[in-house]
């Protein structure tokens, strides 16, 4: 059909378009403003810090991390189904993997593209993928092994971010943003929004599916709390879990609640990460919240934008964040559990 490999091609013209939108001239600019509520903030950011604007034009950018073994960050463009490569030098940030989750032979609208990237035990990158409703490793070939894709026998509704504990178990969240119908579309298998353990074994658990819209998720560096975002605008809040020993979670409570925020400022509770005393920093409301690890709201990183999500990178102090369509970081004084 003519008029569709026409539009393909102006969708790849669009993308790569797309890509370097500002990028080269933004190297030097700012992205927002940094609000300090807790004197203990400066110990984690520096005074007179800034967020750097990297690069810019994306579509909705997401699921920042960092790979240690080729010194790059890899995030994703959700709109897009693109994964994007950007390292240190180079003049704009290049496309490292299309499609990044939705690889079926059917053009479609919506949010089809990977959301969360993870780096599993081994060092090799686990996607959130919305449209193929699935998590899914990149074989060293460059084709997709999935890990999970049904709870049940049932399909998953569009997995959206993971973080790995220390025994290789994978905690991911199911929201339905990947479908185009959300919580109404009739290919939703699944009647509700999950919390999952996947474990090294294979065998899936469910957690809760108390939550409306699980989305950010994280673990404490003692691993003895899970972090869950809630990004409900009738109940925007983050949520604690005790994880026991078995890798399943006891009694849920309000860790913080940022419900009156989303009324007058952009975004939603979304991705999240700790660092290595524990302390919090979590997209959401007015941009980067940044929470002790007794809930106490040190300060926010505004972007001025919706922002998705924050990962740690380099050496383990740059917190890097994509907030709609830019792409920033932040040069802190602290660390990323994990590194």
């Amino acid at each position: 059909m003519p008029h569709l490999s026409r539009l393909l091609a102006a969708c790849w013209a669009v993308a790569l378009l797309v890509t370097p939108a500002g990028a080269q001239e933004s190297a030097s600019r700012t992205l927002g403003t940094i609000e300090r509520n807790d004197p203990r903030l400066d110990k984690l950011i520096p005074p007179g810090a800034k967020v750097e604007r990297l690069a810019e034009g994306f579509d909705w950018s997401e699921g920042p991390v960092w790979d240690r073994k080729g010194r790059f960050l890899l995030f994703s463009d959700v709109p897009m189904n693109t994964v994007y490569r950007w390292k240190e030098g180079m003049p704009k940030p290049e496309v490292f993997l299309k499609p990044s989750g939705y690889t079926g032979s059917t053009p479609r609208g919506g949010e089809p593209g990977s959301n969360g990237l993870i780096l599993d035990p081994q060092g090799r990158l686990v996607l959130c993928q919305h449209g193929d409703r699935r998590v899914a490793r990149l074989e060293a070939d460059g084709s997709f092994k999935t890990l999970v894709d049904n709870y049940q026998g049932k399909k998953l509704n569009s997995p959206n971010d993971g973080v790995y504990h220390s025994d290789g178990s994978l905690f991911f969240t199911d929201p339905p943003y990947g479908l185009l119908g959300k919580n109404d579309d009739p290919k939703k298998e699944l009647p509700f929004n999950g919390v999952y353990r996947l474990s090294p074994r294979g065998e899936l658990t469910l957690l809760t599916k108390e939550m409306t819209y699980p989305n950010g998720i994280g673990l404490s560096p003692d691993e003895k709390t899970l972090y869950v975002a809630n990004s409900d605008p009738e109940r925007a809040v983050w949520m604690a879990y005790p994880l026991k020993e078995d890798g399943t979670i006891g009694t849920g409570r309000v860790f913080f609640d940022a419900t009156r925020g989303v009324k007058t400022l952009k975004g939603l509770p979304d991705g999240l990460k700790v660092d290595r005393d524990g302390n919090l920093f979590a997209t959401g409301p007015g941009g980067v919240l940044i929470f002790a690890p007794d809930g106490t709201h040190l300060g926010t990183l505004n972007t001025g934008e919706a922002t998705a999500n924050v990962g740690w990178g380099d050496d383990g102090s740059t917190l890097y964040i994509t907030a709609d369509m830019y792409l920033g970081r932040l040069k802190t004084s602290t660390m990323g559990r994990g590194f």
